[in-house]
């Protein structure tokens, strides 16, 4: 058994086309995905285009105080045509204009109306801004309200209860729970790739017929068990260095945070059992080389859409997100975003990793049962 191995690790070494298509196809599907969708790991800042008409200090104040929230963008008051012309073009969502005599005003106490030029078509990116602005101009307006309590006689402990809100919102953490494409593609296409070992599986297996090598083995002393696992093995060997390295890739290039590496570890374990012990019984049920393709495409590219590697599986419908229950995929990515994106540890994903044996185990309980019909197979 241990010559078996040692051979199919050679033969997985020399061979390009696996090394090409499970390992460099899915860092370039990682590196597409992610500059097509923006996933650079950045958490998505909010931007606001501004033009400052007064540039007083009150003024600059304001922009600093939006700063610390937004990512403020100034531009020139000669430019302000130019950045609304870039909102009807679809460049911008919205551009704050900050009038002339915004300071004389606020010192004067006199209301100032500062403009927001929006995109209508792009709320989804407004709301927030306006958000954020409201909550800034009500701490300018508690504050002048303050100021006026104060000058009617109230000390500044007592305005300050006067306008205290009468509800208050207690802030409770749970766990994170944060998207970030990143955390999304890195694992989704990780994962994808992996049932594409399936292909090479059933190369194998189909040339050691041709060749007339699994005739000469079925006539030594070797047991049918001893050369399945005896194949099986550097295949788990080869997925288990393949999501390592993407993973790796992710971390590094795309500073994909891992979280908790033993349980990282204990579900590509799972996931690499899961995915050859699927391929170990589809090679021994698929007539040639030619249907085991299609089977696997059709096992990869449909478990990746219900499966929810390519979106998260609550963006889609939920019938489709049914059906990802049946699919090894699914339990995978989801495992796998709980410890990225969630904070999971192995007693967390301990659960899914064992629904992962179940499928790994059903294919390898496949292939051990028509083995001695594929043997006899190519004794003739």
């Amino acid at each position: 058994m241990l010559a078996i191995i040692r051979k199919e690790i050679k033969l997985l070494r020399k061979d390009k086309h696996s090394f090409f298509f499970l390992l460099l196809m899915p860092v370039i599907f990682i590196v597409m995905f992610a500059s097509v969708f923006g996933g650079s790991g950045d958490s998505g800042n909010i931007s606001l285009h501004v033009v400052d008409m007064d540039g007083t200090a009150a003024s600059n104040a304001l922009l600093k105080q939006a700063g610390q929230i937004m990512d403020v963008k100034s531009a020139e008051p000669a430019q302000l045509d130019e950045q609304i012309d870039n909102i009807k073009k679809g460049q911008f969502s919205a551009v704050l204009v900050i009038p002339g005599g915004f300071e004389a005003d606020m010192n004067q106490g006199k209301p100032v109306d500062v403009k927001l030029y929006q995109d209508p078509a792009a709320q989804a990116s407004v709301a927030p801004i306006q958000a954020i602005l409201n909550s800034i101009f009500n701490q300018y307006r508690e504050q002048k309200l303050s100021d006026a309590l104060v000058r009617m006689g109230q000390t500044k402990a007592q305005s300050e209860q006067t306008l205290a809100s009468p509800i208050r919102v207690e802030n409770v953490s749970t766990s994170s729970d944060r998207f970030s494409y990143i955390d999304q593609v890195v694992p989704g296409m990780t994962v994808m790739f992996v049932f594409y070992i399936m292909i090479t599986m059933a190369k194998r297996f189909f040339d050691e017929k041709k060749s007339g090598l699994l005739s000469r083995i079925r006539s030594t002393a070797i047991k049918p068990l001893h050369y399945l696992i005896g194949m099986w093995i550097p295949f788990v060997l080869f997925v288990i260095a393949q999501c390592t390295l993407l993973f790796a890739f992710g971390h590094f290039v795309y500073g994909l945070k891992l979280g908790d590496l033993s349980a990282l570890a204990l579900i590509i374990a799972g996931l690499s059992i899961a995915g050859t012990g699927i391929g170990l019984g589809l090679s021994f049920i698929v007539p040639g080389e030619g249907a085991a393709m299609a089977v696997t495409q059709l096992i990869a590219m449909g478990g990746a859409m219900v499966g929810g590697l390519w979106m998260p599986s609550y963006m889609m419908p939920q019938f489709v997100q049914n059906i990802g229950h049946f699919t090894p995929q699914f339990w995978a990515q989801h495992s796998l975003l709980d410890v990225i994106a969630h904070g999971a540890g192995i007693g967390d994903v301990a659960g899914t990793v064992l629904i992962l044996l179940a499928f790994g185990v059903a294919g390898l309980a496949v292939a051990f049962i028509r083995l001695p019909g594929f043997l006899r197979s190519a004794a003739n």
